[in-house]
Formats: structure tokens, sequence, C-alpha cells
């Protein structure tokens, strides 16, 4: 039979096999093992049949903690069940874990192994979480590439069913879980051969049912406990002999073998290391190199690791061996040694004591933290550390250990020798580059005979970051699980114009490569724009240089921003050994298709369009043979930033993180704020311009960036005197500025940190009297103007704030004269969510303290290398942390808490010092219920704290340095999204608002998981399409608003900026206002609900008028004024719901896929919009509280 071969990730080659031998599988998004589960979804959603002919039910559930209880229902009730996880969730299964090992019931959860949030949270991989669950019970099992994924996830279902011990099936996250290989794909014939249909039945007469039934989770006491412990043990026993008979029967199919334990390597090997994962692949390699060297080294390879295999392992040395070097990806602080090297020391020093073998010298090591780089060159330095006769006990490699000295010293100039094509691809998060580059993958491993990989490096943002791709390709199989190196790539490609100016991309280029930049500029002129260094390695490099308007080809085609088949297109065309052109092209459209099919016809041919008009437009650049640019690399950081920034955030940036030494780090994860003003990230492709003689001064613009890029004053004209050429004024319009006679208004847009998305002249209506087809504000290319604009910027900000205390607050355009303090974040151009957060921090900013959920608000606003959260001058603004996903509002209570107690002790100090009873007064009465009370306050804190500079009593100095400042009103805010407000956090936010303290809840609503690539909540609405829900949504939207509206003493607002701003500015206030919890649900467009974000506030528009979100707001102020305490803000419907949903994506893609369900979907959630709104208005005029909640 010949092999099936496919190009998939190592996420897709774990759930195929997953899917096929389960009947139930409970799941939850989390990164990087989200794809998983949609994979799962998605193919039940299908129709797809299981080994025994059935489909899957693939269920979503609040959590991960929901998940594994699921899971254990399922299989308690007799029903092969699986999950799929990662890091924190992990954690959240482990109860549960301990719960099914001790009764013996066969699973298999995948994980892709992450880091855990320690000193900070990371997506990417390492082993913290499931070493973390070594004690649980469970049978640990790891894969080190993608095709190991799919193999040994066979495996372990296999193993799981005859020795009814569970499993855990992981492998490195990002490294395995997202890299594209070539494999050899399992068919359904043999995972059915595989699977032994005699522990199938058994485990399914073990089931729970009232026809036989027994009891399960008694509690036991001290007298049998024990005894019940050690019943297992023959159960864990015989678990490697029967791990390693399914690698036998694996192998009688396939030809690959695996063993538990592998050795690689010299027989007579002396030095060996021992490790497991994806490490052991570059290991591997390396060791055939040095072998080949005539080095005597090996490497042995764990495969299973619980139960931990101890006489496999002492039998995998070789005898000859004297020293061993053990790598765990994982950090223990305060152990004897991290989890594998303990169990290793363990096992041979049994052997020893035995007198099986000599003891061998043994050392531990830290490597690959985070999904840290680990090379060939890291491995030759630990064959060279073992070669010392001193080597060091403990080491870590792949770092600069400044402070303990742990780290090897690493020689960059060892490469392994490769006949790959290597190729690199340098784009923009959201740009396509990065699908683009995966599907290229599957061409050239699906469409042609070459082996290829794929990996990808980006960082947490949904979109705006650098991503770079790394693409291999060759004759033969590929494991090489790291990064390309310098000087090692064939091809090169700039995506994004702005980074040929900041990084250093030709480095890696290989003498002879090719260069592919997109450009506006020409092949004639783009010479002169490029900096210098890139001038002089395109000439010591002789590299081939091609350009072409990426951009002008996607926006003549109607792609927007998306140039990623253009760019594709360009590249296939310069690898004419692989495939021809017409032929690239050819399947290039069909991966295209298959991609956006979803997305309806009219996008894939938009798709087609681009690809054919690509290579037309596609020009090789003539060289010259001398460098004619004096522009050096754009400085990371702009103005005058403080050292830490200097020193640390600009080497980010640069992408030098990884030669930052230990000391550079803070120790315990506090960083600055207010770090995005140095970046200067330089996306926009167009921005903002603004005419002073259209503009009405309304403020609208500002109110609705979502990235506080366009920015309003008022100041006297005097101060604008010395202003920059460009710089634009205009008299003021309805302000009043004291003390100024000719007051002027003045807007500047950052050109370096505006995104480019375009809603700003969406929400304009200033009308050009010259010209009807423009406005105040219009879109004009940023390219010829950044530089100018950029100083206009600089002076902008310089330019006095408004007197916060003479703003009427209540009024957008007085409103947008309080300084943003949260600025320049790292979500999507056109982002729904970041105008809330940027609103509530000018209203309310120099005195917050924010508790931010995990999701996309805490990426943008909480991401390295910089934070958007900012400062004012006097040095006061958000103080900003994020602790976990599930426990954000226990978070903020605790801080609400902590805050209220503190306030106390300061009144009581207070009581006991010696000030001025007059001071005393104004201190204990003054009112803080506005801005003019805040600021004399603040006076009344600082005459405090003069009054008590030279005290020497405890109470004095007490109150004087720790307490003082809480006498000053502290606003403490909890935002998060969906995901967490209506799922996974929802049980504490419910806690949280029945406790009645003064907390104001921020829901940034987007019906979707957002940050993790847009999976279902339940606050996705009826018929919405999303992951985890490809059928479409069957169930309504939870109204948590009106869940909280029940205990009475809670405030409640909906609003949608788009739709009503006025009304958003008024529900900040009260909530903030109000003595008590506050919950404000946010509208929030996303790209997840499928449309372009420059039309967003229409889109909310829509949503307002169609009742498909009711504007409100619930002031239990009002009840005791004996009024109805709900207010509708909304007017009746207007238009049908079907008017609105269908404006997106996520709605029209059900109509494609399944109309009669689509129809009666929308039919339904018809009826739910016309009940809700009678229910509402009900509600707003029942004074009397009759209508009961």
């Amino acid at each position: 039979m010949a092999k099936k071969m496919i190009a998939c990730d190592g996420n897709e080659a774990t759930a195929s096999v997953a899917f096929a031998v389960s009947e139930v599988a409970a799941i939850y998004p989390i990164t990087p093992s989200s794809p998983m589960a949609e994979h799962a979804d998605n193919w039940s959603a299908a129709g797809k049949k299981n080994i025994w002919g059935q489909v899957p039910r693939v269920f979503e559930m609040q959590s991960e903690g929901g998940a594994a209880g699921t899971v254990h229902g399922a299989l308690q009730a007799g029903a092969l069940t699986t999950t799929f996880t990662a890091s924190q969730g992990l954690l959240l299964m482990i109860p549960n874990m301990y719960k099914i090992a001790g009764e013996l019931t066969p699973t298999v959860f995948h994980v892709t192994a992450r880091a855990l949030a320690m000193q900070g949270l990371s997506i990417f991989g390492d082993h913290s979480d499931v070493m973390a669950c070594r004690q649980t019970g469970f049978a640990m099992l790891a894969s080190s590439c993608v095709q190991e994924c799919q193999d040994l996830a066979l495996v372990a279902h296999a193993s799981t069913l005859e020795s009814r011990v569970p499993f855990m099936h992981f492998f490195d996250g990002f490294r395995t879980s997202h890299e594209v290989m070539k494999i050899e794909a399992l068919e359904d014939g043999v995972i059915r051969n595989v699977i032994d249909e005699k522990y199938v039945k058994a485990c399914r007469e073990r089931c729970l049912t009232p026809d036989r039934p027994t009891m399960r989770g008694t509690a036991q006491n001290p007298d049998v406990y024990f005894q019940g412990r050690e019943t297992v043990n023959p159960f864990y026993a015989k678990v490697p002999e029967i791990v390693q008979k399914y690698m036998d029967k694996v192998a009688s199919y396939t030809g690959r073998q695996y063993h538990i334990v592998d050795y690689v390597g010299a027989a007579d090997a002396e030095r060996v290391i021992i490790s497991m994962g994806s490490s052991t692949c570059t290991i591997g390699d390396t060791v055939k190199y040095l072998n080949s060297k005539g080095e005597k080294v090996g490497l042995v390879n764990i495969r299973l690791y619980r139960p931990f295999p101890m006489e496999a392992v002492v039998a995998a040395l070789p005898k000859t061996v004297k020293k061993i070097a053990v790598l765990d990806r994982c950090k223990e602080p305060g152990s004897a040694g991290e989890p594998l090297f303990q169990d290793a020391l363990t096992a041979i020093s049994e052997a020893v004591m035995a007198g099986k073998m000599a003891m061998p010298k043994m050392i531990g090591g830290r490597y690959g933290l985070s999904s840290k780089e680990f090379t060939p060159a890291m491995v030759k330095a630990i064959f060279d550390e073992l070669s010392k006769a001193e080597p060091k006990a403990r080491f870590t490699v792949g770092i600069n250990d400044d402070v303990c000295h742990t780290s090897l010293t690493i020689d960059p100039n060892f490469k392994l020798e490769s006949d790959f094509f290597q190729a690199m691809f340098f784009g923009l998060g959201s740009d396509g580059t990065v699908g683009a580059n995966k599907n290229s993958i599957k061409i050239i491993g699906n469409e042609t005979d070459n082996y290829a990989q794929g990996y990808f490096v980006y960082d947490s943002k949904k979109s705006g970051s650098m991503t770079t791709s790394h693409l291999r390709f060759g004759k033969s199989i590929i494991d090489a699980p790291y990064l390309i190196g310098e000087n090692e790539a064939d091809f090169v490609a700039c995506h994004h114009t702005p980074h040929l100016e900041s990084i250093d991309m030709l480095k890696y280029a290989k003498v002879g490569a090719t260069f592919l930049v997109n450009t506006p500029h020409s092949a004639d002129t783009v010479w002169d724009t490029f900096p210098r260094p890139v001038q002089e390695a395109i000439i010591k490099k002789h590299l081939k240089v091609f350009v072409i308007d990426a951009y002008a080809v996607a926006a003549k085609t109607g792609m927007g921003r998306r140039i990623n088949t253009v760019m594709q297109t360009c590249f296939f065309s310069k690898l004419g050994n692989v495939l021809d052109a017409e032929t690239a092209i050819k399947y290039i459209k069909k991966y295209a298709e298959k991609t956006y099919a979803k997305k309806g016809m009219e996008v894939v041919q938009k798709n087609w369009d681009a690809i054919d008009a690509s290579l037309a437009n596609l020009f090789e650049v003539k060289v010259p043979s001398a460098v004619t640019s004096t522009k050096e690399f754009r400085a990371p950081i702009h103005g005058n930033a403080p050292k830490f920034v200097n020193e640390v955030t600009a080497e980010i940036i640069k992408g030098n993180g990884e030669l930052l030494p230990v000391s550079k780090m803070p120790c315990d994860g506090v960083f600055p704020t207010g770090t995005t003003k140095y970046e200067k990230r330089d996306l926009a492709l167009n921005i903002p311009s603004w005419n002073p003689d259209a503009c009405v001064q309304c403020g609208k613009c500002a109110m609705v960036c979502p990235h506080a890029a366009i920015r309003v004053k008022v100041v006297d004209e005097s101060a604008v005197k010395n202003a920059p050429e460009g710089f634009k004024y205009t008299p003021a319009k309805g302000f009043k500025l004291e003390g100024s006679e000719k007051p002027v208004f003045a807007i500047s847009v950052s050109s370096y940190d505006c995104t480019g998305c375009g809603v700003c002249t969406q929400a304009c209506i200033g009308k050009d009297k010259t010209d009807e087809t423009k406005k105040a504000i219009n879109m004009v290319p940023q390219e010829p103007i950044k530089v100018q604009e950029g100083k206009c910027w600089d002076f902008f900000v310089d330019l006095p704030e408004f007197d916060r205390t003479k703003v009427n607050k209540n009024l957008v355009k007085q409103a947008m004269l309080l300084e943003p303090l949260f600025e320049f974040s790292g979500s999507c151009a056109g982002c729904g969510e970041t105008a809330y957060v940027r609103l509530v921090s000018q209203l309310f900013g120099d005195r917050m303290v924010v508790a931010n959920a995990t999701g996309c608000s805490s990426i943008y606003g909480g991401n390295l290398p910089t934070t958007p959260w900012a400062k004012n001058k006097e040095g006061r603004g958000p103080a900003w942390a994020n602790s976990l996903f599930e426990d954000n509002a226990e978070f903020g209570l605790g801080m609400r808490l902590a805050i209220t107690k503190h306030a106390k002790q300061a009144l009581s100090l207070l009581e006991a010092v010696n000030v001025p009873a007059e001071l005393k007064e104004k201190l204990t009465t003054q009112k803080q219920d506005d801005e003019a009370g805040i600021k004399a306050q603040r006076e009344n804190v600082a005459a405090l704290k003069a009054a008590l500079a030279g005290a020497t009593d405890d109470a004095s100095v007490s109150l004087r340095d720790e307490f003082a400042d809480y006498l000053v009103k502290k606003s403490v805010w909890i935002f998060g999204g969906d995901g967490w407000a209506y799922d996974i956090g929802y049980g504490g936010l419910d806690h949280v608002m029945a406790t009645g303290e003064n907390v104001n809840i921020c829901v940034l609503d987007t019906e979707v998981y957002s940050n993790t690539g847009g999976q279902a909540s339940k606050a996705t609405n009826r018929g919405a399409v999303a992951l985890f829900a490809a059928a479409g949504k069957r169930a309504g939207k939870k109204d948590l608003g009106l869940i909280a509206m029940s205990y009475k003493n809670v405030y409640v607002g909906r609003i949608a900026l788009g739709a009503n701003d006025a009304q958003a500015l008024k529900v900040l206030q009260e909530a903030e206002a109000h003595n008590g919890p506050s919950l404000i649900i946010c509208y929030c467009p996303c790209i997840n609900h499928g449309f372009d974000l420059n039309s967003q506030l229409q889109h909310q528009k829509m949503a307002v008028d169609s009742g498909y979100w009711t504007l409100l707001r619930y002031n239990p102020a009002l009840a005791a004024e004996g009024k109805a305490p709900l207010i509708l803000d909304s007017k009746k419907p207007t238009i049908p719901v079907a008017e609105y949903i269908y404006t997106e994506n996520r709605y029209k893609q059900l109509t494609r896929n399944n109309p009669e369900v689509a129809k009666k979907l929308a039919d339904d959630l018809q009826k739910e919009v016309d009940a809700r709104y009678a229910f509402y208005d009900a509600m707003s005029k029942d004074t009397e509280g009759l209508i009961s909640l």
C-alpha cells in the first residue's frame, strides 16, 4: 500500500488520532492546545466518524476544570473520552486527574506542554505544566516531533485501555504543536488494528449503570485508605511493558520503531545527555555529527516518563559512560534538582548500589524555558562541559546568567551541515504571512516529493507585531526543531517595509540568496530607500533583489492589507526547481480556496485576483556596485527614555532579548508603565489628516480611537507660537480656558503609533464645504508625512494639559481633553475593546488600580516589550496587575479589601498623630465625588505629609510614609473579556457582585474568546459560527446584566460607544460613583466577527437599532427614590435583527453551510430580541418593584 503523506502540525497530527478513537471530547480553549479541540469540533460538525463508525460528541465547557469534570463523568459512564489542554488549564484539571487515576479509568489527555505564569505569563513551550502533574498517577508519554505526535497518540490510547492507567500524552507547545511537517498519515484501518477491542469492551463494561449498580468515590477512613492506595501497584508495574508492546505493534504497520527509552550515539560513548521532548531531535542530530568527527557521545531519549522506566534507562546507557548531563525544560526553585534529573539520578544510583554499573559523574541543566531556542551549538556546549574535569553540577544553557554564573558558553559558529532549502519571511501580524506560509509548506509537502517543515515565530498579540516564518524543504526528512540561523537562508522576504528600517534581517541570508521586498518604491528608485547596512549586505552577499508593491496589488483586488497570497505567489516564482509558476499558481489558488471558503466565494475570488495580478508587478532590482545610503537603522527607542527602557526594552525591540543577561531582568516581574510611547511601531499605510476649517470640534475622533493616537487639546494661542511646520490649530469653540483670551483647539495624530484603522474618519461629523467627498478627518498616505507629523506630535504632547477640575465630563468634546493614560496598545487595528479602556483611563486613570483577566486585554495591555498603561506628569497613573484567567474578579476584590483596610488604617493613625485639628477635619470630611474634591484631598494629604516631615514616632512615620496616600479615594477596576466574565470566571464574578464591595467591573464583550482565536463563549449569540461552534451556536446568549440586577445593589450598564457615546460616558461615571459593585458590559466588535473594523461604528449602531444590543442603566439608587431603577436608553428596535447580523461573516457563514438551520436560528434570535426588549421596557416602568428577578 502506498504511503499517505500529509503536511500538518503537531496539533492536527495528535487530534486526528484522538478523534478517531474517542466517543466524547470535553474541550476548552487555551493556547497552544486550542487547535486540537478546533479540529475535533470541525470534524464532528462535518459528520466525520471515528473508527467505530460513530461521530464523536465534542462539547465545550466553561473552564478546564469543567472540562476535566466532564471527562471524569463521561469516563465513569463508559464513554471513551479525551481532552486537550496546556499550562494553567492543565493545573485546573489536576484534582480530577487524581480521581481519574485513583479509579484506574482509561483516558488520554493531550497536552501541548507550556510555561506556567510565574513572574510573568508566557504562552510558549516548556515542561513546567506537565511536571506539575507527575504525582497525579497519570502515565506520561512524550513526543518529540510531529510524526511522533500522531504515532504516540495512538500508543497512548491503546496503552491506557489495556493498562487501565490514564495517560498524559504531551509534546512541546509551539515548537512541536505548531510546527508544520510532512509526515506519513495513519490510516483508520491501522488505528483499528492497533486498538484491542477486548479492552474497549472491558472499559465499557465497567461503566456506571443502574443495570449493574456500584458505588465509586466513597469517603474512606484511616483503617483502609492506605491499603487501597497500594492496590494499584501491579497496574503501574505493567505500564512500561504495555507501552512497548503497542510501540512494537505500531512499528509492525508503519516501520517506525519507538522504544520507551531510546539510545542514539556511539556504542562506546563516554559522555551522554538524557532528555525528552523536541530537544532530543536536536541532540540526536548533533550526536550523529559529533560521532562522525570521532567524539564518543550519546543521547538517551526518554519517551515514557511516568511510570519512570528505571531499568530501561540504565539498560540504554553504554557501559562506557563516564559523565551524564540530564536536561530539564522547567525550573523547580528550592529543589535538589529538576524532575528528570532527580529521576535519572535515582535510577542510576540504585543500579550502582545493585552492582550493575559504576557511578558516572552526573550534572543537571535547564534549557528552553518559554520556548527559548535550543540549538546544536548549545548541545555542543553541554558535551564540552562534560569534557571538563569538574563540570558545573547545575547549569543553564541558552541564556547569559551573570548573577549565579550557571550558564554555559556557546560557540555561535557551530552549525550542522544541511542541504535543505531554507527561507525566512518577516511579516506583520494579521497580514496573512503566517497563514500563507503554512499553505506553502502544505503545497510543497503534499503536491511534490519534497519533505517540508515550517515554524512560525510571533508574540502573544493577535496583530501588529512582527512575525517570522522559517521554512525548510528538501529530499530527505527534516528533523530540525530550531530556527534558521545567521547566513543560512536561501531566501529572505520582507513583507512590511518599515521592518527593513529597524531589523537586520539580511544577517540570515547566505551568499547568493534571493531577497524579496514589499515596497511602494519602484525597482529603479528603491535602492536609495534602503538603509546603509541593508545595501552593504546585498552587495557583500551578492543577493538577488526583487520588489513588489504588494499593498497596491492587494488594494486593487479588494484584499485590503492582506498581502499573503501576493507575496506567496512571488516566492513560488523563484522556486522553479520545485514547481513551475503555472503549477504553483494552480496550487496556491487551491489552498487559498480551502482556507477562505468559509468566508464566502467573494473573498476567495479576491484572493485569486490578487494571485493573478502578482507576477506582473514583480520586478528585479539592478544592484549597484557601491553603497550609496548614509541612513542607519532606525533607533528602537524614541525620545528621552529612562535607563531601563534604553537598556532592556530597546534590546527586546531590536530582537536582542535573547542576549539580555539575567542581571537586567526584574527579579519579581515588575515592569515600568507608559513605555509604548518610546516604541513607535510604524504600522499604518494611511493615517488621519485633520482639516481645521471643516472641524466642529466635537472630539468624536478621539473618542473612538482604539489606540489614543489622535488627541485633542485646548491651549492658549501663545503656547503654539513656536509650533513646527505643519502643526494645525484653530480658534477654540465652546471651550473656556481659564486665563486665556485666545484659546485654540488642536488635533494631532501620532503617525508612528496610529495603526491606520480609519475608525476616526467614520466618527467624524465635520463636512468639508469645498469638497463634499471629504470630512474634517480624512485618511492620507502615511509615508510622505510621517516624519513631519511625528515632530508635530512631539510638540503637541508637550503642550499643557487642560485643568481636570474645569472639564465637564458629561460632554464628549470636553471629556476628550482629559489625558489618556492608556495609549498605543498592541491591539488589532480598529479594535473594539481599547476605546473603552482608554476612556476609563481618561476619566479615572490617575487614581486607578486595575485587575486584568488574562485575555486580549491583558495581552495588548501587558505584553512585553512595551506597555500602554501610562502615567501623567505628576507621576500618577493606573497601577495594573494580572493574576489568572479564572480568578480576576476575586483578584480585584482582594485589591479593594486591601485599599479599604489601608484607608481605615490611615484614618486610625490620623487620630493618633500630632497635626492641627483643622487639617484633620479637612482630611476626614473632604468630599471626593468630583475632580475638584480629589484635587483638594491631594492638597490636604500633601499638607499632612509636610506637617509630619520631622516626626519620628511610629504612628507619624507610618502614616506619612505608608498610609497617607490612601486618604485619597482609589478606584478599583476589574477588566476582562466575555470568556472570563461569562464562563471561566463567572463563579467568582457572581460572588464579588454579591459582596457589595465597591469595585467596577468592565466586561469587554466580543461574544467570543478573542485572544485564543475566536472560540464560542456563553456570550456568543444564537446562530453565530465560531470556533467550537462550527455548526452554529444553538443556545442563546447569557444575560449577564440581568443576573447582576437580581442582587438589587449592583449598578449595571450596557454600552456601545459607536451607537451612543454620550450614554457610554454617562454609564462609566455613574458606575464609578456608585458605592458598591458596578458591572459595565461593553459591546466590542472584533476581527473574529468577520467584517472590516473600519466600519465598526455602523455595526454597533445597527446592533442597537435592531435590539440585538440593548443600551441600559440599572441604578439601585433610583429604587431608594421610589423610581424604577432600570433606565432603557435604547429605543424600540427599528430594523429586524437579520438586517444586522447578516452584515457579519460569523452569521453569514451558516447561511452558506446550512441555510435551513441558519433561518431557524435567526428567527429564534428575533423572538428573543423582541421578548427581551418587551421585558426591559416593562422593567423600566416598574416603580414598585413588582417584576421579580
